[in-house]
């Protein structure tokens, strides 16, 4: 099972680049269970973050899931993944894809993408606005004005692109904005989390894809999301290979969010977490890979076919036997 790249000691080491990664993603997918951790991993683990947003800001807003209007700092195969991933979370809700579609917006290093701006790399084309005819716009300040966005994504690795203005203007147009800077490391962060909740007077709904520490505002201590892959690939990988699936299918990877957003316990809801505590990833993964083997069962692609007989007790307990211990 190839679940991504090595990363090889060697500097001058890159992941595969933005079109062949889509390229061989799709050439291999359906013959081999293939699975792209930069696009399809990202985009679970911040599809599982959302769900558990979508639903505060929702709370305060009033507004319904299917409301939610979502842009994208950054246009990359990690961005343009992470972007179809999250329409799951429309489709879920009731949407159909094509609706899903037109609540993500797109900014790339030329602005707004939009279909008359003129050539667009093939892997940004199925986002690109048709409903927008004007001038190129290139200001973040101008787009948020434009789109209204509840929620804010990074993956463009430009540190700092989220300054205080472009927080602020999130929090005037939602009680509680929801801003993921998931650009890693630390130092590429589109902001730090002590500037979000700063700049949205503790309101923000944060998750980033590097850690950043908790902080004591106003007397309450608020904890940042890290939309990280460790959440997601360890029980998605072993959820593949116990079930011996033939492909990795978008229904697993699928999954593999849903059940990392439904696996916050109480107290983590109480302490407003959207993801839960990294002190419990082998719980957290055992309990992915079960919804995996169960997803893999329901789309006909698992060859082990005595699982399917397994209630769901006796399922996570042989995940449990099957998990390495160091």
């Amino acid at each position: 099972m190839i679940i991504s790249p090595p990363k090889k000691a060697n500097p001058y080491y890159q992941d595969f680049s933005t079109d062949n990664a889509f390229l061989y993603l799709d050439r291999y997918r359906n013959k081999y269970p293939v699975f792209n951790d930069d696009i399809q991993g990202t985009g679970a683990v911040v599809l599982s973050g959302l769900i558990n947003a979508a639903r505060l800001s929702s709370e305060a807003s009033g507004l319904p899931i299917t409301a939610h209007r979502i842009l994208f700092f950054g246009a990359g195969s990690a961005g343009v993944g992470v972007a179809m991933q999250l329409m799951s979370f429309f489709t879920l809700n009731g949407l159909t894809r094509d609706e899903a579609r037109e609540r993500i917006w797109l900014i790339d290093s030329q602005g707004l993408v939009f279909d008359e701006r003129g050539p667009l790399a093939e892997h940004k084309k199925f986002f690109s606005r048709k409903d927008y005819t004007g001038a190129p716009i290139t200001n973040i300040l101008d787009i948020i004005d434009y789109v209204q966005p509840t929620a804010l994504l990074g993956l463009s690795t430009i540190s700092g692109a989220f300054s205080a203005d472009v927080i602020q203007s999130m929090a005037a147009l939602n009680p509680r904005p929801i801003i993921f800077p998931l650009s890693n490391p630390v130092r590429l962060s589109e902001c730090s989390f002590e500037d979000a909740v700063q700049h949205t007077d503790g309101q923000v709904l944060f998750a980033s894809g590097s850690p950043f520490p908790a902080i004591d505002y106003t007397g309450t201590t608020l904890y940042p999301g890290q939309g990280n892959n460790m959440y997601i690939f360890p029980g998605l990988g072993l959820g593949a290979i116990l079930a011996r699936a033939t492909s990795v299918t978008d229904s697993m990877v699928e999954a593999s969010s849903l059940g990392l957003a439904g696996s916050l316990t109480a107290e983590e809801h109480s302490m407003g977490l959207l993801y839960p505590q990294v002190t419990r990833i082998r719980e957290i993964s055992a309990h992915i890979a079960k919804e995996v083997i169960r997803a893999a069962q329901k789309a006909g692609v698992d060859r082990s076919i005595e699982l399917r007989y397994l209630n769901d007790a006796e399922l996570l307990k042989l995940v449990h036997s099957k998990m390495w211990n160091p």
